[in-house]
């Protein structure tokens, strides 16, 4: 379900397993996922449509804390062929403004 670019918060309320457009991100927003860090919404567009690809897995939301206005923490457990079958993961979104200027996904 794609965002329109006024509202990260929303979409990430509702979970990167929706994944959000490139246009969601600032243009030197930076992605940091499995240890790697992609950079630009070109590189971001890449990632989003590549990323998990080689698994099989369902996401569950299990919270979101918003500690300040540029800040969000959405938790998802993901279950599936992935290493160790379930994780949670923590998708921790810095906002400026209204666009993403860093995501890192993270245990």
């Amino acid at each position: 379900m794609p965002c329109p670019p006024s509202s990260p918060r929303t979409c990430a309320r509702t979970g990167p397993g929706t994944w959000l457009p490139p246009y969601a991100f600032t243009a030197e927003a930076a992605v940091t996922d499995e240890g790697r860090t992609v950079r630009g919404r070109e590189a971001i567009g890449a990632w989003l449509n590549n990323a998990g690809s080689e698994y099989t897995f369902s996401t569950t939301f299990t919270g979101a804390t918003v500690p300040d206005a540029a800040h969000v923490d959405v938790v998802q457990r993901l279950e599936g062929d992935i290493p160790g079958g379930v994780a949670d993961l923590h998708y921790r979104f810095t906002l400026d403004g209204d666009r993403i200027c860093d995501l890192v996904i993270a245990p």
